[in-house]
C-alpha cells in the first residue's frame, strides 16, 4: 500500500475498542481511506500493537493511542481535553463494548449482570459520545455507534443494552442533524473472528449460529468496517438515525 500523503489527511478519527477485532479493522480501514485515527481503550500494550500495525501498513504517523475506562465519567472527562489538545475530532467510532456472563444465579448476580452490562456498553457509548458531540465540525461531523443484531432480536441484558445504544443514537440524530453531523449504528450479526467471541464458542455453537444466518456464512471485521466507513464519508450527510444491519440477513427489514 502506498504511503499516506500527510497534505491529503484531512480528518481525525477516533475509534474507541481500537485495539482488536472490529475495532482495529475500522481503525486499519479509516487510516487506509485517509483519516488519521487515534485508537482507544484500557489496554495500552494492545492498543500500540495495533497502531504500530496501522503505522506499518498505511504510513508512519498515522496511528496514535489513548488510553481510558469510557465507563468512569472523570476518565472520558480528562480524555476529551487530550484529544482535543491533539487538534479537531472530525469522526467519532463508538465500538467499546462486549458481554459479560453471571458469576452467579441469584437475584443479586442478575443485578450485576445487568448493571454491568449497561455500563459496559451504554455508557462506554454515551459518555464519550456527548462529551466530544459538541466539538465536532458543523456541518460535516460523524459518529457511529457499534451495536449488535442482539438488539433486534432479544438476547437479555446484552441485548437490551445494545437497544440502549440504538436509542441514544436516534435521539442524538435528531438532535443534531441541523447542524449537518450524522449520527447512525452498524448492528454486526455473527462476526467470529473477534475477541467477543474468545473462549464462548465451540463447533456446535458455531453451526447452532451459522443456521440462523440466511447468507450461509459468518460476517468479518471487514465488513462491519466498510459498513462504518460508508456512514463516516463526506458523502453520507443524508444518512442519520440509522441502524444498519451487517448480519447476513439475521433480521430481515418489516416493511
Amino acid at each position: 500500500m502506498a504511503p499516506v500523503d500527510e497534505e491529503a489527511v484531512m480528518r481525525r478519527a477516533v475509534v474507541t475498542g481500537g485495539g482488536t477485532g472490529i475495532g482495529r479493522a475500522v481503525a486499519r480501514r479509516l487510516a487506509a481511506g485517509g483519516d488519521r485515527v487515534v485508537l482507544v481503550g484500557r489496554r495500552a500494550d494492545v492498543l500500540r500493537e495495533a497502531a504500530a500495525a496501522i503505522d506499518a501498513e498505511v504510513g508512519a504517523g498515522v496511528a496514535s493511542v489513548e488510553t481510558a475506562d469510557l465507563r468512569e465519567p472523570d476518565e472520558v472527562t480528562a480524555l476529551t481535553g487530550r484529544l482535543l489538545d491533539g487538534g479537531p475530532v472530525d469522526v467519532l467510532v463508538l465500538n467499546a463494548g462486549g458481554m459479560l456472563d453471571a458469576d452467579g444465579d441469584d437475584l443479586a448476580a442478575t443485578a450485576r449482570l445487568w448493571t454491568d452490562d449497561f455500563r459496559l456498553n451504554v455508557l462506554t457509548t454515551v459518555l464519550l459520545g456527548e462529551s466530544l458531540l459538541p466539538h465536532l465540525p458543523r456541518p460535516g461531523g460523524r459518529v457511529v455507534a457499534v451495536s449488535s443484531v442482539a438488539a433486534l432480536r432479544g438476547a437479555g441484558s446484552y441485548g437490551a443494552a445494545k437497544a440502549a445504544v440504538n436509542a441514544w443514537v436516534t435521539g442524538v440524530a435528531a438532535r443534531v442533524a441541523s447542524d449537518g453531523v450524522t449520527v447512525n449504528a452498524v448492528a454486526p450479526g455473527f462476526v467470529p473472528d473477534t475477541g467477543f467471541w474468545t473462549d464462548r464458542l465451540d463447533e456446535a455453537d458455531r453451526a447452532r449460529r451459522l443456521a440462523r444466518v440466511p447468507a450461509g456464512r459468518a460476517g468479518t471485521p471487514e465488513e462491519v468496517a466498510a459498513a462504518v466507513a460508508y456512514l463516516t464519508a463526506a458523502d453520507a450527510g443524508f444518512t442519520t438515525g440509522q441502524v444498519l444491519g451487517v448480519h447476513g440477513g439475521a433480521v430481515l427489514a418489516r416493511l
